[in-house]
């Protein structure tokens, strides 16, 4: 970790906040309680125990591993609709194959991030290509789920393959931190996805000892998960680590620090960074329906029983 890298940091524009910004407080630190999801491969579940007024247009997020897969292990998750919302599947180490009843789907792997709108409705699979379960290998990635607000929940669905080398890279002050903003906007500079509900989406590597102050949309919540390493977040400098997601109150900057000493196997700290435009609409959440209302939901439910998100097509390469 991490795929996607550069050998100079300095070389990259570099991302500044105003002397008179107001930093954003810390909320709250939530540590991400461990499980697993489809065929069996290991989660945290990273905003459990979050109230949603401050996740607000975010859903949840899964950090999928950090596992080594031994031959034959590898494993993903069986077809399974979805409805009124957008999947975002990051993934850092590792090959994922994603398919869907849409015609969407293709190959990521190493930086690459595989945007689904699901939005009326289809069937999707994802699932590690034959090669790697019969060699087993190294598997590491994200899984963030988006709100799409009542107007937008029956739109087409729509597919974005958005590859490593797209996305957009910046740089700190004094080039201790590396940003890799995937989606949204971050000071002037814009990510590759393209987003129904205005988020902002950055991978940050921060190096020991170093700081970074990001300028964040006044607007937008603030949400900091830590994948791997230690450190601190906010100017209170309030201790995170592996599995961690801080809760960042109002303002207009957020603030993450690397410890001086990391493991061993963890050089730096490595911290996913989320803010989003809270939609503010009723939610009917179960399963893999997000909807506004429970009618909603078993309309959703019935549609899905008479086959009308689709139908599983001829699955190729998984």
């Amino acid at each position: 970790m991490p795929a996607v890298t550069v050998e100079n940091p300095l070389t990259l524009p570099r991302v500044t906040v105003p002397a008179d910004t107001v930093a954003r407080p810390v909320l709250a630190v939530k540590t991400a309680p461990s499980g697993y999801e489809g065929e069996g491969f290991p989660v945290r579940r990273a905003f459990a125990g979050i109230n949603y007024k401050y996740l607000d247009p975010f859903i949840m997020m899964d950090q999928m591993g950090e596992v080594e897969y031994a031959a034959g292990e590898p494993k993903g998750t069986p077809w399974h609709p979805h409805r009124g919302f957008e999947t975002v599947t990051y993934l850092i180490d590792g090959t994922f194959v994603h398919q869907d009843s849409n015609g969407g789907g293709g190959t990521i792997k190493n930086g690459d991030t595989q945007w689904m709108t699901a939005g009326s409705g289809l069937l999707h699979i994802e699932a590690p290509p034959e090669s790697l379960v019969m060699s087993g290998g190294l598997f590491h990635g994200l899984q963030l789920w988006v709100n799409l607000p009542a107007r937008d929940k029956m739109m087409d669905p729509r597919y974005q393959d958005i590859r490593g080398g797209q996305v957009r890279l910046l740089t700190s002050p004094d080039g201790g931190a590396l940003l890799r903003v995937i989606a949204g906007e971050l000071d002037g500079h814009e990510g590759p996805g393209i987003t129904h509900t205005p988020i902002t989406m950055v991978h940050a590597t921060v190096r020991p000892g170093a700081e970074v102050t990001l300028p964040w949309r006044e607007d937008f919540n603030g949400l900091a998960y830590v994948l791997a390493g230690r450190g601190t977040v906010g100017a209170e400098r309030r201790p995170v680590e592996l599995g961690q997601t801080a809760v960042f109150g109002a303002g207009g900057s957020l603030t993450v620090r690397a410890d001086e000493k990391q493991d061993s196997h963890t050089p730096d700290l490595e911290v996913v960074l989320l803010g989003g435009q809270p939609i503010r609409e009723p939610m009917a959440h179960y399963g893999p329906f997000v909807m506004n209302t429970r009618e909603e939901l078993q309309q959703a439910f019935d549609d899905f029983q008479k086959g009308l998100l689709g139908s599983v097509p001829a699955v190729h390469g998984m």
